[in-house]
């Protein structure tokens, strides 16, 4: 809950040395939270004890200083700027940095990471910002490690689907097309009179192909072979063909060519470019998909757009429902953010953009 200084109805803060004040020092101190008030100059006016202990400052080297003292000096414009903007709204409370965390700088140099509320009230002294923060080094550094962990686990099957297609394809797929041939030896080798024989090989040729095919298509679901063979280029168009051979829906691939990513990158745009088709094929009942794929040093960008019914991105999820959510995890494991744009009747349009590690992987 967020906390303003109580005060007489007049608004003022209680003095100090008052009996309300005292309560409210007390109140203060038994926080849990770090809190800060700070004037419209940004000077410190009120410093808790968890303040204390999170900050490495003493109320007696606080009271008086400006609330910059406590925050990276490369945050202090944007941090002012933003103290200015909620003074001006009149707005109670907000919390501060959205759903990303804020930096704080202990009186050691260490910088670390913070939930902030601010709060505001307007006194007889004029208007004073009331701050509760709380340190998550700990609780970003276990979400980094079980993101990290995530990833790794990715890693792996995605490894082992890669074993298991070519395995498929190789070895299960070849033994059932020397089987078809031996088969068709047995057909033509029958004596006259075998029709019925023959019948029954013709019905296991038929079988055969069936077995083949399903392999070959099971095998590329697991893992296309052109993506580790000939690259993502060639593996995302053989993926538009088919969702345009399945689907009867025009799909448009924009891409450089000559576009090659290292792993995990590639296999991610391929995944994430598959599973936005399979939303399309389920949902959005469309005439034209368009996919497109850019690449900077610094991130790789992908584009899914169509002019099917779209829908409302606020209303509630559909139980058993899981596209959206599946590509903002695969998005996730790599640090990467997911725009989903779309109207009723206007179509959906969703951007994926995943930072690149190392900025010379792209080539």
């Amino acid at each position: 809950m967020l906390f303003s200084p109580p005060g007489p109805a007049s608004g003022a803060v209680a003095p100090p040395g008052s009996q309300d004040g005292a309560l409210l020092a007390s109140l203060l101190d038994s926080a849990m939270d770090a809190i800060i008030t700070v004037d419209e100059g940004r000077r410190v006016v009120q410093y808790n004890q968890a303040a204390e202990k999170v900050f490495g400052w003493t109320a007696a080297q606080m009271l008086g200083q400006p609330l910059a003292r406590l925050i990276p000096e490369r945050f202090h414009a944007a941090h002012g700027a933003h103290v200015t903007r909620f003074g001006a709204t009149g707005v109670t409370s907000r919390r501060m940095g959205g759903s990303s965390v804020v930096y704080g700088l202990r009186a050691n140099g260490e910088e670390f990471r913070m939930d902030a509320s601010i709060s505001q009230v307007d006194t007889r002294g004029g208007k004073l910002f009331t701050v509760i923060l709380r340190d998550v080094t700990e609780r970003v550094r276990a979400q980094e490690e079980l993101s990290a962990f995530a990833a790794e686990a990715n890693t792996i099957r995605e490894a082992e689907k890669r074993r298991i297609a070519r395995e498929l394809h190789d070895e299960l797929a070849q033994l059932l097309t020397a089987l078809k041939m031996d088969t068709i030896w047995v057909r033509d080798s029958l004596p006259d009179g075998g029709q019925a024989v023959a019948t029954k090989l013709g019905d296991m040729l038929t079988m055969l192909d069936t077995a083949v095919a399903a392999t070959r298509r099971i095998a590329a679901d697991l893992r296309p072979l052109l993506l580790d063979d000939l690259g993502l280029i060639p593996a995302v168009e053989w993926l538009v063909h088919n969702f345009t051979q399945r689907t009867g829906v025009a799909c448009a691939l924009l891409a450089d060519e000559e576009l090659e990513l290292p792993e995990p990158y590639a296999t991610a745009v391929f995944r994430i470019v598959q599973e936005s088709l399979a939303n399309v094929a389920k949902h959005a009942q469309a005439s034209q998909v368009e996919v497109q794929i850019e690449c900077t040093p610094a991130a790789v960008t992908m584009r899914v757009a169509d002019n099917g019914r779209g829908f409302s991105p606020a209303a509630p999820r559909k139980p058993h429902s899981l596209g959206l959510m599946g590509l903002r995890e695969r998005a996730h494991l790599l640090k990467g953010s997911i725009d989903v744009d779309s109207q009723l009747g206007k179509g959906t349009r969703i951007v994926v953009r995943i930072p690149m590690a190392d900025a010379g992987a792209a080539t």
